[in-house]
């Protein structure tokens, strides 16, 4: 016998209504990555520069935890809680970071951009040195 407790419960917060969700949304896999791509992500608080190494291996810097930049595994994107895209960055998702012994979750993100150059990451037009 099932009983309704009539309680309501966010969509997302079912594994159904979280692919769904997710399936449709803004975001890039890492796995589609090369190595070494640089990765802009700005969430509601901070903005983060992600150098991917290998698969989920990443080296990050941003936020009020990885101030210097950090060797970390990036383990997904999630609503914050149980379920996670594995190896994703999506935007309106919290990312799950992995590094030094503690998982980090961020707020939301807000926008991703790729750059081929540090330069480009961080948003100057200074020449190269050759």
């Amino acid at each position: 016998m099932t009983h309704n407790t009539g309680m309501l419960m966010p969509r997302t917060a079912t594994l159904d209504g979280f692919a769904s969700e997710t399936a449709d949304a803004d975001g890039l896999f890492l796995s589609e990555l090369e190595p070494l791509t640089t990765v802009v992500v700005r969430t509601r608080n901070s903005v983060y520069r992600i150098i991917i190494s290998e698969r989920t291996m990443v080296r990050g810097q941003g936020g009020h935890y990885f101030p210097d930049m950090t060797a970390a595994h990036l383990d997904g994107s999630s609503v914050g809680g149980s379920l996670l895209k594995v190896a994703w960055i999506g935007v309106g998702l919290c990312m799950e970071i992995s590094a030094g012994g503690q998982r980090i979750v961020t707020s939301p993100v807000s926008a991703i951009s790729t750059a081929r150059t540090i330069e480009e990451s961080m948003g100057t037009d200074s020449p190269r040195c050759h």
